[in-house]
């Protein structure tokens, strides 16, 4: 596998990425080889229209599945194709993610679900694991929360549970897919403006994928894709 050129600044790469989805007559091409660079502290939309490929594309570079071609570099390592153990590490350690649907476990306070990302990590003692929570939920408006489960929480607050969540072990790329798609239009900027102000802070690359125009234009750059690749 080759791997790909990138400097200190780039924090995931990927080159001519290609996936296909189905089989037979019904196997489809959705990605035709996409290039990609993120940079550390920048913030980019992806849009186009649905079934284009943006959510494929970013499952594919958070290493929850795998492309039929081409290769993926986060933070200068490039990521083997065949090995199920170097795309978990990777993911741990690199990649935190942030989803439409906030995933958050019900039977968990808001706590211990930001906490579990770190236990899976393993590099802290369950003592740091907890301060380094708390200290998340504060950072996210929800330090007098932490107790509550997420059937406790409005919307808005289990997404900013969710955002907490994927800064616990410290990536160094964030990837949203429609972060803001399940909430109205207020709690739609809190949880935009949070995202993108810890990501600056953090100096986190951001990807995220959107059908909001008015989100998209607030972010550093707009990556418009269609049929399987960016388009100027």
């Amino acid at each position: 596998m080759s791997v790909v050129a990138q400097s200190s600044e780039i924090a995931l790469a990927c080159r001519g990425l290609h996936k296909h989805l189905g089989e037979g007559e019904s196997r489809v091409h959705v990605l035709k080889g996409v290039d990609l660079e993120l940079r550390r502290g920048e913030v980019s939309a992806v849009v186009g229209p649905s079934g284009c490929g943006k959510s494929t594309l970013l499952y594919l570079l958070g290493l929850l599945d795998r492309q039929d071609g081409g290769d993926i570099s986060v933070c200068g390592e490039g990521v083997p194709l065949d090995r199920d153990g170097a795309h978990t590490r990777v993911r741990c350690e690199h990649i935190g993610f942030v989803f439409q649907f906030h995933f958050l476990l019900p039977e968990f306070t808001a706590l211990e679900n930001v906490v579990l990302p770190m236990r899976k990590l393993g590099q802290l003692r369950e003592s740091e694991m907890l301060v380094r929570a708390t200290e998340l939920l504060q950072q996210v408006g929800l330090g007098d929360k932490t107790h509550r489960r997420p059937s406790q929480l409005s919307g808005g607050e289990q997404q900013r549970v969710a955002i907490a969540r994927s800064l616990a072990n410290r990536p160094s790329v964030l990837l949203a897919d429609e972060p803001t798609g399940n909430l109205d239009v207020k709690n739609s900027m809190m949880v935009f403006d949070l995202l993108t102000r810890l990501a600056k802070e953090y100096r986190q690359a951001v990807l995220i994928v959107t059908h909001n125009p008015e989100l998209a234009s607030k972010c550093d750059r707009i990556l418009r894709m269609e049929d399987g690749l960016f388009v100027d």
